[in-house]
């Protein structure tokens, strides 16, 4: 395959992979970012801000493998589940706290004023809503790039397929030459025998 051919190839991908990639590491910064206010809040966390931790500590997950398969193309089933796990959470979270606030400032017990523990805990909601959106984007970009990808790799694999049959064909047919050419001189050696 000519290098003209492969760089085609992998060039109908290219922007995907790179929106891709961009969004895993904005991705991996919102989650980040979202470590903040439920640390604000009250430290060590109650339970619901144990969960909020956890929910931030698997979208930090998903997006570094997002970041890491973009380099490796690894596992996708892994990588889909990760973003399915974090997605589940984040929109859970964002609706506890944006539904009930009230009471999720209560299971927070936050030594702080209240105003400031309710700012904080809108701007985690806030927060949350944001990465939700973003990752329901990395999902379908992981899943279309991932179609490319495959895409890509039958057609190397139909070339390859062609190529090999090609050599197969080559070689048959040279076998048969020789074949024929060697029962070719057994012929006229036997012809030139009898004759003597």
């Amino acid at each position: 395959m000519s290098s003209s051919n492969m760089r085609k190839k992998f060039s109908s991908c290219s922007f995907p992979n790179l929106l891709l990639s961009f969004s895993n590491l904005f991705l991996f910064m919102l989650a980040a970012a979202s470590l903040v206010p439920t640390i604000l809040i009250r430290s060590p966390p109650a339970p619901l801000g144990v969960a909020l931790l956890a929910v931030s500590s698997l979208s930090l997950l998903s997006g570094f493998i997002g970041l890491y398969s973009r380099l490796t193309r690894f596992s996708f089933k892994t990588h889909v589940w990760t973003i399915l796990a974090s997605l589940t959470g984040q929109v859970l979270g964002a609706v506890v706290l944006f539904s009930w606030e009230e009471t999720s400032l209560s299971l927070m017990r936050s030594p702080r004023d209240p105003r400031e523990a309710k700012l904080l805990t809108r701007l985690e909601c806030g927060v949350l809503m944001v990465m939700a959106l973003v990752q329901t984007g990395v999902l379908v970009l992981t899943c279309a790039v991932h179609s490319c990808w495959v895409r890509e790799y039958e057609g190397f694999e139909a070339e390859r397929n062609a190529t090999a049959m090609r050599r197969s064909m080559k070689m048959s047919s040279k076998v048969c030459h020789e074949v024929t050419a060697g029962g070719d001189n057994e012929m006229k050696s036997k012809d030139l025998d009898a004759f003597n």
